[in-house]
């Protein structure tokens, strides 16, 4: 069996250092090969270049902009009428991604209007999604980069958030029908959402394309308290041949270098 390989979540670990050039370098002194970060436009392109070629690190996964973050928005993917948004986020995500040799990137879908009915928007906003998913996976697959859908479960974390299920995540994927675009599996947010998560994994694991752990409930070091077995989960990824990252996507009860035991 292979064995697993982690990456540290640079905008969830070392948040003690403000810079994310800084988190990039305590990553690697950690002993960490490989990160991952939700959003980097804020950071000097350059400079984000130039650590990455001096600590010989791997950037794994970045997500497309938020849109407006003053509005609450998280994503645009599924949203009506922000197409063009959409897009010119994906071109920039894009050229992050190439500028740091990353090959892979989250599609965000974005959440349900304030006020709206989820059940009564769904369908809408869903066509929304594959229209700009089926638009990104021609752009990536130009680029040899993939791009992943995530669902983020919206009875702690986001409850407006558009994609909440694996359930829901696969029939889009089936409807957009590209390889290039996969499922991101956050073990997080599908144990809140559905649980059951052997058969879902299973299930699954065909379309996954990238793997995020935390503790539930409390988003934690994967060995802090709580009701996931990782002893037992990372076991199946390794038996069923997991061979990408999995990104370290938790809040650290102290430092980030205390917690980081479960690794050892």
């Amino acid at each position: 069996m292979p064995a697993l390989k982690f990456c540290a979540n640079i905008t969830w670990l070392f948040t003690d250092l403000p810079e994310i050039s800084q988190r990039i370098y305590a990553a690697a002194s950690a002993g960490f090969q490989a990160v991952e970060a939700a959003w980097l436009y804020d950071s000097d392109l350059q400079e984000l270049q130039r650590v990455k070629n001096a600590t010989g690190v791997e950037v794994v996964l970045i997500n497309t902009p938020l849109g407006d973050a003053k509005a609450g928005e998280l994503g645009l993917g599924a949203v009506p009428g922000r197409e063009k948004d959409f897009r010119k986020g994906l071109d920039l995500a894009i050229q992050y991604a190439k500028a740091l040799d990353c090959r892979r990137i989250h599609l965000m879908a974005g959440r349900v209007p304030v006020g709206a009915d989820r059940a009564t928007v769904a369908m809408e906003m869903e066509d929304s999604f594959i229209k700009n998913l089926k638009h990104a996976a021609d752009v990536l697959t130009k680029e040899g980069i993939t791009g992943l859908i995530e669902p983020i479960n919206t009875r702690i974390s986001d409850p407006r958030y558009f994609l909440d299920s694996p359930h829901q995540a696969a029939a889009i994927l089936k409807k957009v029908d590209h390889p290039n675009i996969k499922m991101q599996l956050d073990i997080f947010h599908w144990q809140i959402m559905d649980g059951n998560l052997t058969q879902n994994i299973q299930k699954y694991f065909p379309l996954i394309g990238h793997i995020q752990i935390a503790q539930v409930p409390n988003r934690n070091e994967p060995d802090s308290a709580g009701e996931l077995n990782f002893p037992y989960l990372l076991r199946l990824l390794e038996e069923l041949g997991y061979m990408g990252y999995i990104g370290c996507e938790y809040k650290p009860l102290g430092s980030t270098n205390e917690g980081l035991g479960w690794n050892l």
